[in-house]
């Protein structure tokens, strides 16, 4: 079994002077996926992102319990009360921590929505608008925020409206090309292909690992960021949701990569060379078939692929009930 150093010199090729993390932000915008502030200013990423997990995780420690406590503090005494003013609290915690991040990072935030709102267009529309309408009363403008929603049909339907009003969207939870092509389709301002989970979900169904571009998870990066190139779509593609640093140098070219702070850690002690894998010029002479998608192909094709079906099945269980864990911590504290 390799180390990840050695999958990183494996993947990347001979040594060089200057880290692997710099040498791939020659090729990528490296965006931090945390809500660990200090991992930002250690690795000076160009954006970050965040998700229920992760602000849940980031609440139980003391460095950032102050956060919480004064979103509690302050709505406390406000005119909801119940499930309302709890919902109120979160958002404000959401938003807080995307304020303090955006004070390190010199771009975008990404803030989620309710995973529970995954299969309600409306209901994600007017979460959206709950957020953003945060973020600019405390002075920050829309165009530093994305906001993430599930790549489900529905997501990818309020997306498509949240674009049309200058809300740009990052699609989250996205395994498949037919999810990527109907969130390009819909304008969407970004997409996060989990490369990791799709990994995870082969290796336990086939017991092989796998390693550099044979991955299946950088197999579809890869595949996502081609059709787009080929067929001009604007939307950005940025893999998420790493397991090793192979991984992460396989595609390096990808025009966003969001990172863990473990895997910024190593890629900042290597100094193994990292060389561009995916090229936009690169895609114009693939032979690539385009891909009709409404909402009965998109339904059916992601049927079809029990991978992507039980991975955003899983994502979207798993980011609510993260928020559940969070109500609860707050219902006691009020």
């Amino acid at each position: 079994m390799t180390t990840p150093a050695e999958q990183l010199e494996g993947a990347s090729g001979t040594a060089t002077g200057t880290s692997a993390l710099d040498q791939l932000k020659q090729y990528t915008k490296v965006v931090a996926d945390t809500g660990d502030f200090e991992t930002m200013r250690a690795y000076k990423p160009q954006d970050a992102t965040t998700n229920p997990s992760l602000i849940y995780a980031a609440t139980q420690k003391e460095d950032y319990r102050s956060i919480l406590d004064k979103a509690v503090a302050d709505q406390k005494n406000s005119s909801l009360s119940g499930d309302k003013q709890i919902e109120s609290i979160i958002d404000h915690v959401l938003v807080a921590f995307g304020m303090e991040i955006l004070q390190i990072v010199p771009g975008r935030v990404s803030t989620e929505t309710d995973a529970r709102l995954s299969f309600d267009t409306e209901g994600s529309i007017a979460k959206a608008h709950e957020l953003i309408a945060l973020y600019e009363k405390n002075g920050i403008s829309r165009d530093r925020v994305l906001i993430k929603i599930a790549s489900t049909w529905e997501g990818i339907k309020a997306a498509e409206q949240l674009q049309k009003e200058g809300i740009h969207c990052n699609l989250t939870l996205l395994f498949s090309l037919p999810q990527a092509v109907a969130c390009a389709e819909a304008k969407v301002q970004l997409i996060s292909p989990f490369v990791g989970r799709i990994y995870d979900w082969y290796k336990a169904h086939t017991g092989k690992e796998y390693q550099g571009a044979e991955d299946p998870g950088v197999e579809s990066v890869t595949e996502i960021y081609a059709y787009y190139k080929k067929f001009g779509y604007p939307t950005e593609v940025m893999g998420a949701s790493f397991r090793n640093t192979s991984q992460i140098v396989e595609l390096a070219g990808c025009d966003l990569l969001t990172i863990s702070p473990s895997l910024l850690g190593e890629l900042a002690d290597s100094t193994s060379s990292v060389t561009k894998k995916l090229d936009k010029a690169d895609a114009a002479g693939k032979e690539i078939e385009r891909l009709e998608i409404d909402e009965k192909s998109f339904r059916y094709l992601l049927n079809d692929d029990a991978m992507a079906t039980e991975k955003t099945a899983e994502g979207i269980r798993k980011f609510a009930a993260d928020i559940v864990k969070l109500e609860k911590m707050i219902a006691g504290m009020l």
